[in-house]
């Protein structure tokens, strides 16, 4: 086994408790596919700040009343310790045996934060109230999972780069009934997020549209097949307003279109030399999303893959996901 590693000195008293129990006591147990049910083995407890100061309290008191010989001080001692060792057993059993499962994660644009959720199962006899969801960053989520029932829970992971997004550890945790202790069990479940490559700001124009293969003619100005956007001019017809481009706030543009029938509009890779490898990927990116809102059928062109031309949300997709895998695992 290798030494461990330094505990960074300017972290505060807490959140080097934390770091050292996670390092010491917690192990890291991969990503685990399936439901996973926690079992008593699984849920570890310790007393919150509010607890830590309910048993210095009652130290103070069992002294006063030592001190004093006061009956009423021993039975107010007593009967308060009792309540609080009874609220260990229901923190605990608030968690245990609850079925968790992986939920459902939609891609998302690099900069954006990636919404990973996590569906709650209670096969108990007894509601679970309070459960919360958190990430190492801080943000937390809570529910309630009536018995018999199920409920889900979601928090956010910044989305920094492209590709893969991995869900990391997730902390499963109840202060339920009194506040005074903390359960708590690690999950690091198999999860993962799709990022797109960030689209290029501002609003870039669409290239040419290109013969279809074993198409010679030259295009013309004709009202069959879509070639590109342009900025809107007194007098352009209504029909050829891209309604869903100014849906999307992108300002008032009006379709070009060509003569001929089999004309592609094709975004290719080739077309962008010169430009470095995340920004080609930015403008190819914000060309789909161009393409996909003025209604046009297109296709992409990547080394090693080639997206054929289509339309519609499926291929909005189709595209945005291979921008975004590419060259992840070469």
């Amino acid at each position: 086994m290798g030494a461990p590693a330094a505990l960074p000195l300017s972290m505060n008293p807490r959140s080097l408790l934390n770091l050292l129990i996670r390092n010491s006591a917690f192990r890291r147990r991969g990503p685990e596919t399936g439901p996973v049910t926690l079992h008593r083995k699984r849920i570890f407890i310790v007393p919150t700040r509010h607890g830590l100061l309910f048993g210095l309290v009652l130290l103070l008191m069992l002294a006063s009343s030592i001190n004093y010989g006061l009956s009423l001080g021993f039975a107010m001692t007593f009967l308060l310790t009792g309540l609080g060792l009874v609220s260990i057993l229901h923190t605990h059993r608030n968690l245990s045996g609850l079925t968790v499962r992986p939920g459902r994660t939609d891609p998302v644009f690099a900069g954006q934060r990636a919404r990973f959720s996590v569906h709650l199962e209670n096969r108990g006899r007894l509601d679970r109230l309070a459960i919360g969801l958190a990430r190492a960053d801080g943000e937390e989520a809570f529910c309630d999972v009536p018995a018999g029932c199920g409920a889900g829970l979601a928090v956010g992971v910044p989305a920094g780069r492209r590709g893969l997004l991995k869900a990391g550890r997730f902390s499963l945790f109840t202060r339920f009934p009194l506040g005074l202790f903390r359960a708590w069990s690690n999950l690091e479940l198999d999860m993962s997020c799709l990022v797109y490559p960030r689209p290029e700001a501002g609003r870039v124009a669409l290239p040419g549209l290109r013969a279809g293969q074993g198409q010679g003619a030259e295009h013309g100005a004709g009202s069959e097949d879509f070639s590109a956007l342009r900025p809107y001019r007194h007098g352009d017809s209504p029909r050829h307003i891209a309604w869903k481009a100014l849906a999307r706030e992108h300002g008032v543009l009006t379709k070009q279109f060509s003569g001929a029938a089999r004309g592609e509009l094709w975004l290719d890779w080739d077309s962008l030399a010169g430009m470095e490898t995340e920004r080609r990927l930015s403008r190819l990116c914000r060309w789909v999303l161009e393409a996909h809102a003025a209604g046009a059928s297109f296709g992409l062109r990547l080394p090693g893959r080639v997206v054929p031309p289509g339309h519609g949300e499926v291929q909005r997709r189709r595209c945005l996901e291979a921008l975004a895998l590419y060259g992840i695992g070469k």
